[in-house]
């Protein structure tokens, strides 16, 4: 690799021409001419002596009288010249140069003449070297580029794979329960997310649905979700209590977690009495829509976000399902969406679509997400969306 500094030895014309100072100044000027070469050094073997350049013979040139081609050398050189070092900056040539007022400097070499620099020829293989520095660093640029370009592929392979892998942790089906009807929608915003919903039959008469999200999105948040994802599997099998629950749960995610959180709402189904008892952990409210008043209402809970505060216990509250009521369950993602004006979807759209309409559990949620969809009018999404609706059947 070519340093950064660039030097005289790096510039300067090797094996500068030398003639005697005995030369006659024709026969100088034939080898200048020659040779295209604007000076020559005059040594008394390897004794530096003078420099004969373009601009002493114009000096001498016009007061010279008849015969002057063969005067010797000596007679029309710049005697003791000014010289510069082998190792010498490029900036500190130039400035010499300007300094000295001088177009040719000798370079030397502790006591040996090593070349000869010039405006012009510093000048071209300045331009000659940046060229070379800026092709190598272009190349540099393009192999670390290549790399980047290759880890990133690798990345982005092991990202989709571990996504795929996260939705595979995932329930595939709730249970089926022939009185309800359910359906559900993920939408990471990456390729790994936050959120997680799940089921749980701690017994043949009890049903549980919960949903979930871990703060931020991708790998971090993903990691914290699929801890909560092995920790409700073994906890729910063992309590029909939704408060008992999300107490264990958060007990388990203390300490786990650094810096993150979860938020998580958690019922369960009591089947021979459609009872719904359920609790939160900062959780957005989800939606109950009873179908005999047409009204919506907010399952309202209160507590603490899982892995923030030990021992806290969680509250209880119920209602109970009639035929054709339906629940829906969602992330923040869902009513945080904005438009291009940057105005909130909010959860006010939501009520009016789920009294206007009764669907079944799927077409709530498609008609939920087609309404986000016109409201955004393109703005991407910003966090993870999922969504969990039930329609309890007649």
């Amino acid at each position: 690799m070519t340093s950064d500094r660039l030097t005289v030895r790096q510039v300067m014309q090797p094996e500068p021409r030398k003639v005697p100072p005995d030369c006659p100044v024709g026969d100088v000027l034939l080898l200048m001419n020659r040779e295209r070469v604007g000076s020559v050094l005059v040594c008394a073997g390897e004794r530096l002596l003078g420099i004969f350049t373009e601009r002493d013979l114009l000096r001498r040139v016009s007061d010279a009288i008849i015969g002057w081609r063969t005067y010797p050398v000596r007679d029309w050189m710049t005697p003791n010249p000014h010289t510069i070092g082998a190792d010498v900056g490029w900036e500190e040539a130039m400035q010499a140069m300007f300094r000295l007022g001088v177009r040719h400097l000798p370079v030397v070499d502790g006591d040996a003449v090593v070349g000869i620099l010039s405006t012009r020829m510093l000048m071209s293989r300045r331009t000659e070297y940046l060229d070379a520095r800026i092709e190598e660093r272009t190349r540099e640029l393009k192999r670390a580029n290549d790399d980047l370009m290759a880890r990133d592929l690798e990345v982005m392979h092991n990202l989709r794979a571990a996504g795929q892998l996260q939705k595979n942790l995932l329930p595939h089906a709730p249970p089926p329960w022939a009185e309800f009807d359910w359906a559900t929608h993920y939408a990471p915003l990456d390729y790994l997310g936050g959120d997680y919903f799940d089921f749980a039959e701690p017994d043949a008469e009890h049903l549980g649905v919960l949903i979930a999200d871990a703060s931020g999105h991708s790998i971090a948040a993903a990691m914290v979700a699929v801890m909560t994802r092995y920790a409700f599997a073994e906890i729910s099998r063992t309590s029909t209590s939704p408060g008992e629950v999300l107490t264990r749960l958060n007990s388990r995610l203390i300490g786990l977690m650094d810096s993150r959180f979860v938020s998580a709402f958690y019922g369960v189904v009591h089947r021979p009495t459609r009872r719904f008892r359920y609790a939160s952990a900062g959780h957005p409210y989800p939606l109950h829509v009873q179908a005999r008043t047409n009204s919506v209402k907010e399952l309202t809970a209160q507590g603490f976000l899982l892995g923030i505060m030990p021992d806290e216990v969680y509250a209880e509250r119920e209602v109970i399902l009639e035929p054709g009521d339906r629940l829906v369950l969602f992330t923040d993602g869902l009513f945080e969406a904005r438009n291009e004006i940057g105005e909130q979807f909010g959860t006010e759209r939501m009520v009016e679509r789920l009294q206007s309409l009764s669907l079944s559990a799927w077409d709530t949620i498609q008609d939920i997400l087609e309404c986000q969809r016109r409201f955004s009018n393109g703005v991407p999404p910003s966090d993870d969306v999922t969504v969990v609706a039930a329609r309890l059947l007649g």
